[in-house]
């Protein structure tokens, strides 16, 4: 594709949970009008530049750096990598000439977005967590319009730009499969127990790993009760070793894989969740309606905690806080909540309401009516208003 051609950028990277919602955002914009030309702008050493062109999407690398959090002499070299991240940008954007510049966050998004404004050209971005990360918060009186997951990030943003739409999720786990005895059997599962799925992210998460190891060893040395099955994504760290310590637990049905990539049909399978609470991780255990015990990653701003919150104030999860939480309180939680029918119900029921399926389709329409050019070609199917669950 002709750098020329192109008329919407979009631009956001480093994790999973930055780059997929964009990938979203994207393939909701095509489905709209398939004519559409679309580049993204990321990280030339990051997951973006692997992740993005497996999607079919033109990629333009760039240089990027983070800042660390304190005053260090690490911020020499970042400096000139972000100076040189902003020229390229603004080289590439120069070149381009796009109608609009979407960022969804991550270290990329910050110089992209930059550019973008100092050459006059639209600017949106999402932001999937209660509180935006420094990026956001900087580009907040830049841009013409912010999708906000929660409501919680609203503060963050003049309150003409900030719309709740929910976060971005890949269309298959939004479909919602149904829990179907076939499903079971594929995995070896007993459609008769209780499933819980354990989730650090697609890399992992070595704390909740070693955290529900323990409860597993508690829960069988204490308790009768066999009333459930587990799921556990491990991450390619210590995968084998996982996998033998429940090799080793033969009273105990359980599958276990580094990464799932139909991660969609273990949702359909779930009962219980015990995962981070990461913005994409949240969306897409609330369009599924799964409860949740939600142990967030220790971070500056906290914002996984603050994303915690929300669920747990609506009665869709638990939060046990990483450093205050032993595998005997783990163990008794997911007992308590396994064995109690009527609140897991109930907490599902909150999640779902929680759910924002559609969030992909809403930023796509409005990032199309910016766009005067565009919107006279293309009919955008209204949405439901977003919903103010979280209040």
């Amino acid at each position: 594709m002709s750098p020329s051609k192109i008329q919407i950028i979009i631009s956001g990277g480093g994790t999973g949970g930055h780059i997929y919602p964009a990938i979203s955002i994207a393939n909701a914009l095509q489905q709209i009008d398939p004519e559409l030309r679309i580049a993204f702008i990321g990280a030339r050493d990051r997951l973006e530049s692997q992740i993005v062109p497996q999607y079919g999407f033109q990629f333009f690398p760039i240089s990027v750096a983070g800042f660390p959090r304190r005053l260090t002499l690490q911020w020499v070299p970042v400096i000139f990598k972000v100076v040189a991240g902003l020229i390229q940008a603004s080289q590439l954007l120069q070149q381009i000439k796009p109608l609009i510049v979407v960022g969804t966050g991550g270290y990329v998004s910050g110089p992209v977005l930059c550019a973008a404004h100092l050459n006059r050209i639209l600017t949106v971005l999402q932001e999937q967590n209660a509180v935006p990360g420094l990026t956001n918060r900087i580009l907040a009186t830049w841009v013409q319009e912010a999708y906000l997951s929660l409501p919680a990030a609203k503060s963050y943003f003049p309150p003409e730009v900030g719309k709740v739409t929910g976060n971005p999720i890949r269309p298959e786990i939004g479909q919602q499969l149904p829990r179907a005895s076939e499903l079971f059997q594929k995995y070896g599962l007993s459609p008769d127990l209780k499933t819980i799925f354990v989730m650090g992210g697609s890399q992992g998460a070595t704390a909740i790993n070693q955290l529900v190891l323990g409860m597993i060893d508690q829960i069988l040395s204490t308790s009768d009760e066999r009333c459930f099955q587990i799921v556990h994504q491990t991450g390619k760290q210590r995968s084998d070793q996982i996998r033998h310590f429940y090799g080793q637990k033969s009273d105990l049905l359980s599958l276990t894989e580094p990464y799932f990539d139909h991660v969609e049909e273990i949702y359909a399978l779930t009962d219980l969740m015990i995962c981070r609470s990461g913005g994409s991780t949240i969306s897409e255990i609330t369009a599924c309606g799964i409860p949740a015990i939600l142990i967030p990653r220790d971070s500056a701003d906290n914002h996984q905690y603050h994303n915690a919150e929300a669920l747990a104030s609506a009665g869709a999860a638990a939060i046990c806080p990483q450093n205050r939480t032993t595998a005997v309180d783990l163990a008794d939680l997911v007992i308590d909540l396994l064995t109690n029918e009527d609140q897991l119900s109930q907490m599902a029921m909150s999640s779902r309401n929680l759910g924002q399926p559609n969030a992909s389709q809403e930023i796509a329409c409005s990032i199309l009516k910016l766009l005067p050019l565009l919107s006279k070609q293309t009919t955008c199917r209204e949405q439901d208003s977003p919903k103010d669950t979280f209040k």
